[in-house]
């Protein structure tokens, strides 16, 4: 049995579902893998994210005549990502993530469909890892992404994540199929592409071997360790009070201590509460030493008073 006729995709064949399809290697591969496993209500879904001109113009024609001869679907929009970072004030890598998420949406809620298939693999997975990792992430990050996933009320199926490249494009190969190839994926302006493109083939050279596989088992056991522990705290969590008392806090190890904070701070709409702002909370539960005020994105302010933590509302 080869590596592709052993991936699961825990979805049946006779429901319909989504697929982002850039056009590219790897999302071509997961169309032409769906079609050989019986998937017949599949959508293809192409965003233009305004980046390339008219080879942007030549992928949707691409893919739009790809889905035809499979006897798929078809769904596509435009969006100025630059427009969009500058509007949000992103990087053009993360407007161009959130594009696409709202893109799957509306597809969604118009196809009433509520699966989506993305063709992120193996080599994806490491590097999406050591992204996270140099951005100093704890467990959940490190998790990387997840087989299955639940966002927005989305279901995020990625099927091919224990699938290497290579074979992606040897299925492509042995039936013949074409696909487009994207100049951007060979430019440093991403970060993404660095890492592909330099780190991993630099960690090749430190350790004498393919770094793929053991980064990939590393976020894996990381997500099943996350999942533990976010179960054990799932009641603490999921209904954090207005006040904390600083005194129980104290005798917590600090690994808890985190996570009971960020989760607080994000109960309480604290905008990409964090790390740093996390941090800021611990030092309000020292009354001997710590502050007793503590500034907090958003114009928010988090006080000790009386022995217990609460925010005040914004200016």
């Amino acid at each position: 049995m080869t590596p592709l006729e052993r991936v699961e995709i825990p979805h049946p064949p006779a429901r319909k579902c989504l697929v982002g399809v850039s056009g590219g290697r790897d999302s071509v591969a997961l169309l032409h893998l769906l079609h050989a496993r019986g998937f017949r209500r599949v959508v293809a879904c192409y965003l233009n994210h305004g980046l390339r001109g008219t080879a942007g113009t030549g992928d949707r024609r691409f893919v739009q005549r790809l889905a035809a001869r499979l006897g798929f679907s078809f769904a596509a929009e435009r969006v100025d990502v630059r427009a969009l970072a500058a509007a949000r004030r992103l990087s053009v890598e993360t407007a161009a993530r959130e594009a696409r998420r709202e893109f799957f949406l509306r597809v969604a809620r118009r196809e009433r469909c509520r699966v989506l298939l993305l063709a992120h693999h193996a080599e994806d997975q490491a590097e999406t890892f050591l992204l996270r990792l140099l951005r100093g992430t704890g467990p959940a990050g490190l998790a990387a992404m997840r087989p299955v996933a639940v966002r927005d009320g989305l279901t995020v199926l990625r099927p091919l994540l224990g699938t290497r490249r290579g074979e992606l494009e040897d299925l492509l190969l042995a039936r013949r199929a074409s696909w487009r190839e994207d100049p951007t994926n060979a430019t440093p302006a991403f970060a993404r592409n660095r890492v592909r493109h330099a780190l991993l083939p630099a960690l090749v050279a430190a350790a004498g071997r393919d770094p793929v596989e053991p980064l990939c088992r590393a976020a894996e056991i990381l997500a099943d360790e996350e999942e533990w522990i976010a179960g054990m705290l799932a009641v603490e969590t999921a209904s954090p009070p207005e006040m904390l008392l600083a005194a129980d806090l104290r005798a917590m190890p600090r690994a808890r201590q985190r996570r009971l904070l960020l989760a607080w701070l994000r109960a309480r709409g604290v905008a990409g509460a964090g790390f740093a702002e996390t941090e800021l909370l611990r030092a309000l539960l020292d009354p001997a030493r710590g502050p007793a005020r503590v500034n907090l994105p958003g114009d928010r302010h988090a006080r000790r008073r009386g022995g217990r933590l609460f925010l005040e509302p914004p200016a």
